[in-house]
């Protein structure tokens, strides 16, 4: 009887073990998978940008200096003649409210006529300040010039600042604001869904491994035949020609999960800021790395030569300089393999250098081919 309980409680035992680690695989599989939707984009369905110039009043004293800024004042003197009031051309006028600015927005695709759109109010003059000021009536251009929206409202500007005295202090940005949901769509823009009986996806990034994952996906879930890779960034579909279930048929589409394929190892460089960013992929192979670094100090002082009360001459100005140069202390270094991008950053950082100087590392260690990514200069 005792060996029967034992049998069962060890059947019982495997299986909840079985169990669990299906559970464990399934999670570990749906965590690392993306939806389509975050892979790929329908073909045509895309933002359509959009700009026009206009006028923001209201500003407390820190609006552009029309006698430096001359189409500041020629846009007043146009707005005020739309508007009824005549003013001679050749008038100068003297405003510290009113600032010339560029608008800029985006316009979503499938945007319909009196929708409401956020955009991007900056400074083109020589405005302190936007903060506090309101966008005029200011259409809004596509790249075929015509007008798509209207833009107009109380901006928001992320920053504060004073000045006194000749002192002055500014917190964040303040030549450049948004209007939240500023714009007014007066043009819609058409967007099909595909061309006859297809669709087609572009992904994100050229890749034929997650490409062919992807058509793989759809077969499956849809039926075999239904989706077929053109190349290594585009995806043909079948789909139904029916507008109601063409609309349903790439909502099931783009909810599906697709496991990507391993993501290329790429480190990012930043010359101008001295960032470098790398993905997850990065390995480093062993290698032995030393780097100094060179100083070069110039300094400057001026010197007065002068002759004693009685004696005869003049005074002298000379100039010394001195020049010193410092080498760091460059050691070699032992690096050792990594495969993990946490061993790769202690790896980096066992040598101790500064942002500028591991720029340098990183492009002599992927000329010896000891780093295992790809560099790109940004």
């Amino acid at each position: 009887m005792a060996r029967f309980i034992y049998s069962q409680a060890g059947s019982w035992l495997r299986r909840a073990a079985i169990m669990a680690g299906f559970a464990l695989a399934l999670f570990g599989t749906s965590a690392s998978a993306e939806r389509i939707k975050d892979l790929a984009s329908v073909q045509g369905v895309r933002n359509n940008q959009l700009v026009g110039y206009g006028l923001v009043v209201g500003l407390d004293g820190s609006g552009d200096q029309t006698t430096q800024t001359p189409f500041t004042q020629q846009s007043i003197i146009n707005m005020l003649a739309q508007l009824g009031t005549t003013l001679p051309t050749t008038q100068t006028l003297q405003l510290k409210n009113v600032a010339a600015v560029m608008v800029t927005a985006n316009l979503p695709p499938f945007a319909r006529v009196g929708q409401q759109i956020d955009v991007t109010v900056s400074s083109m003059g020589n405005a302190k300040s936007l903060r506090g000021g309101t966008l005029v009536m200011t259409p809004l251009k596509g790249a075929d010039g015509q007008i798509y929206a209207q833009a107009q409202g109380n901006l928001l500007v992320g920053g504060a600042g004073a000045a006194a005295g000749g002192s002055k202090v500014v917190v964040n940005h303040l030549s450049a604001g948004r209007v939240v949901g500023g714009a007014t769509v007066e043009r819609e823009v058409p967007t099909a869904l595909g061309q006859g009986p297809f669709i087609h996806y572009e992904m994100g990034t050229t890749d034929f491994g997650t490409t062919q994952r992807v058509v793989e996906v759809i077969n499956r879930d849809i039926g075999p035949g239904t989706a077929q890779a053109v190349d290594g960034r585009l995806i043909r579909v079948a789909a139904p020609e029916d507008a109601d279930l063409r609309v349903a048929f790439l909502g099931r589409i783009e909810n599906l999960e697709v496991r990507p394929a391993k993501t290329i190892a790429k480190v990012i460089i930043n010359p101008r800021t001295g960032s470098v960013v790398m993905n997850q992929t990065v390995t480093i192979e062993s290698c032995a790395v030393a780097h100094g670094s060179l100083s070069v100090v110039i300094s400057t002082e001026q010197k007065v030569s002068q002759p004693n009360t009685l004696a005869p001459g003049q005074t002298v100005t000379t100039t010394q300089s001195e020049i010193d140069i410092k080498q760091g202390g460059g050691s070699l270094i032992q690096l050792k393999a990594g495969v993990k991008l946490s061993d790769v950053v202690k790896a980096i950082n066992a040598l101790g250098a500064g942002p500028q100087d591991l720029l340098s590392i990183l492009q002599s260690m992927k000329a010896a081919g000891a780093l295992r990514a790809e560099l790109e200069i940004i």
